[in-house]
């Protein structure tokens, strides 16, 4: 039961790692063209040799 003492703060320190990482990445613009790659993988850049 003493281990409850400190796995307890360990998840929700990750936890809160988690969450604050989330946020970072949601504000810095990660998910705000979730459609592109899927199109761009698709797009052929180069030109056709003749």
């Amino acid at each position: 039961m003493n281990i409850l003492v400190l796995l307890i703060p360990v998840a929700l320190l990750l936890g809160l790692i988690g969450l604050g990482a989330f946020f970072w990445a949601l504000r810095s613009g990660q998910f705000d063209d979730l459609d592109g790659a899927a199109h761009r993988i698709l797009m052929d850049d180069e030109e056709p040799k003749e």
